[in-house]
């Protein structure tokens, strides 16, 4: 059996296809999603093995969506789209499958005899998008935090915490996926960057150094990262 999620914004269209991958049979739908955030949860706790995604939905688009994960834990993905087959002809290029609404039983069929084929994971760098916004988590509350205000990130025993003028917001992003996905400079295992937030660099005795952002937090700058981050900000430090 095929374990499987959906991601559609449209509870009739969730329905609907999860009643067509009932009648075919040999796949297990493990969860359905509203939305983008709530896939990501759902993605981490079920682990499916291939996740229909719809491609338009509010805030948070599907493609977006595939920015924000870790290309190594990524399952197979099928869009699921309202778009004609000129329009998502990019996507068969790069060798991703996809669903045209409505959805018919035959070319399900066909998605799912290609599944059962053992295919390896699928490369998504071709078509996944730069982060522009991430979603923080701040008590209750969630936002899309647009990646412009971020000054700096940086990971703990607590997770990963993006650090803006307005406060600190918890993601389930990982640090890896943000590096990836985002301008921001690694200066750390576990600090990222944005730029033009570094107001000064102190060097230490040992080719370490410290930095002090426009907010006047102090980052630490280890050895391994300090000529590379020298060299995007065409510094010549000795």
């Amino acid at each position: 059996m095929i374990s499987a999620l959906i991601v559609d914004d449209e509870p009739y269209a969730r329905a609907e296809l999860a009643e067509l991958l009932r009648e075919l049979g040999g796949v297990t739908v493990l969860a359905e999603a509203g939305n983008a955030l709530e896939a990501m949860a759902l993605l981490q706790q079920h682990r499916p093995e291939v996740v229909f995604l719809d491609i338009q939905m509010p805030k948070i688009s599907g493609l977006e969506l595939l920015s924000m994960l870790d290309p190594k834990q990524i399952p197979r993905v099928v869009f699921v789209t309202a778009h004609d087959e000129y329009a998502i002809q990019a996507f068969e290029d790069n060798a991703f499958d996809y669903l045209l609404k409505p959805v018919s039983k035959p070319r399900l069929q066909k998605t799912l005899d290609r599944l059962k084929q053992t295919l390896p994971p699928q490369d998504l760098g071709p078509v996944t998008p730069p982060l522009t916004t991430i979603p923080g988590y701040q008590q209750q509350r969630i936002r899309l935090v647009p990646l412009a205000e971020v000054e700096y990130i940086y990971s703990d025993l607590g997770g990963v915490h993006l650090v803006t003028r307005e406060g600190e917001y918890h993601t389930q992003l990982t640090l890896k996926v943000l590096e990836q996905r985002t301008a921001l400079l690694r200066v750390h295992r576990q600090y990222l960057v944005k730029a033009d937030a570094i107001r000064e660099i102190t060097l230490r005795d040992n080719h370490s150094a410290e930095l002090e952002t426009q907010l006047g937090h102090t980052l630490p700058v280890s050895r391994r990262y300090l000529k590379t981050l020298k060299s995007r900000l065409g510094l010549q430090l000795p």
